[in-house]
């Protein structure tokens, strides 16, 4: 094994899937890559057509906020690989959805292993929208390590 990905995201839970991972991969001698996802940044922002006589926000407001989000983005890697004392942590920051947007990072960063938490989510939730770690599960070709981040 020679590269770990670590995706973590803005909940509490990934200082625990942080240490995890990065325990695991340096006791088998890997580099280690932390991946945040940022969702489809119009997501962020209100992109809509006119409706009722509004008009939303302008396209510069939207890169303004698109702007911010990315510098909070790189703000929390760097805040995460400092926790982790170690200059030789890579972080990366990928666009689109969670699921697809860590499967592909890891494929095109060839990772040999990925690293996630698990969030509790209630059953009517994981039943009608599954979780981001199912769906990851359902089509990887990487293998995945779970932590189990619980309350």
């Amino acid at each position: 094994m020679k590269k770990v990905v670590i995706a973590i995201d803005y909940h509490p839970s990934s200082e625990k899937v942080t240490q995890e991972g990065y325990k695991l991969a340096k006791k088998v001698g890997a580099e280690v890559c932390l991946l945040h996802v940022l969702a489809e940044t119009h997501y962020y922002s209100m992109n809509y057509p006119s409706f009722l006589g509004y008009d939303g926000y302008s396209y510069a407001i939207e890169a303004t906020v698109n702007t911010e989000i990315e510098k909070i983005a790189n703000d929390f890697l760097k805040q995460a690989t400092a926790h982790l004392n170690d200059d030789t942590v890579k972080t990366h920051i990928a666009k689109g959805e969670t699921a697809t947007s860590i499967l592909n990072y890891a494929k095109e960063w060839q990772a040999d292993l990925i690293v996630m938490g698990t969030h509790s989510h209630s059953a009517l939730e994981k039943l009608l929208m599954g979780t981001e770690a199912t769906k990851v599960l359902e089509k990887t070709e990487v293998p995945v390590f779970m932590v189990p981040v619980k309350k």
